[in-house]
């Protein structure tokens, strides 16, 4: 075990840190897929690479966290900590219209400022919402897959990524990036 981890812990460790944003979270789980890999090693037939298969664990280990946070979340608790619900009145009409956005996409995917702002702004999410974004948007993951392993609804992941979407969007132009004044 000990040269697994020395082979794979830190790929594994930054891999769980992209998904789910907490250092403490991301190493229990890379703990749990290394256990989880010791006790199954001898199911292991050596189809794919070592690294693949404990990366294929790692990622059960954390949807299996992340449907253990949704479950535990009230729907109540989740809107409070929405951070899109101050941009909305009572009757869900925005409390002020949206501007225009200027920035070139092509040429901010080449800001390292950009990159930073967004690590940032995504880093402030909440946890659901920042899964689902990273997955879709940066990660470039199927939407139906992405409601498979999380057992969402295509409404909910939705919903889910128009709110990211318009967290991100105020949070990035509190950076300095986005709608022209």
């Amino acid at each position: 075990m000990e040269a697994w981890v020395s082979a794979w812990g830190d790929f594994l460790f930054r891999y769980a840190i992209s998904r789910v944003q907490d250092r403490d979270i991301a190493a229990d789980l890379v703990q749990e897929t290394f256990l989880a890999a010791w006790k199954g090693r001898q199911s292991f037939k050596g189809e794919a690479s070592r690294k693949t298969w404990l990366t294929g664990i790692l990622k059960h280990k954390i949807t299996d966290h992340i449907r253990q946070q949704i479950r535990r979340r009230k729907l109540e608790t989740a809107l409070d900590d929405d951070p899109a619900s101050p941009w909305f009145q009572d009757d869900h009409s925005w409390r002020e219209p949206q501007r225009a956005w200027h920035d070139s996409p092509d040429r901010l995917a080449h800001d390292k400022d950009f990159r930073l702002a967004l690590d940032d702004c995504l880093s402030h999410l909440p946890a659901r919402q920042r899964l689902v974004f990273i997955l879709r948007e940066i990660n470039g993951d199927d939407s139906e897959e992405i409601c498979k392993q999380y057992d969402i609804s295509t409404t909910n992941l939705h919903v889910l990524m128009h709110r990211a979407r318009l967290a991100l969007r105020h949070c990035l132009q509190s950076h300095g990036f986005g709608a022209s004044s």
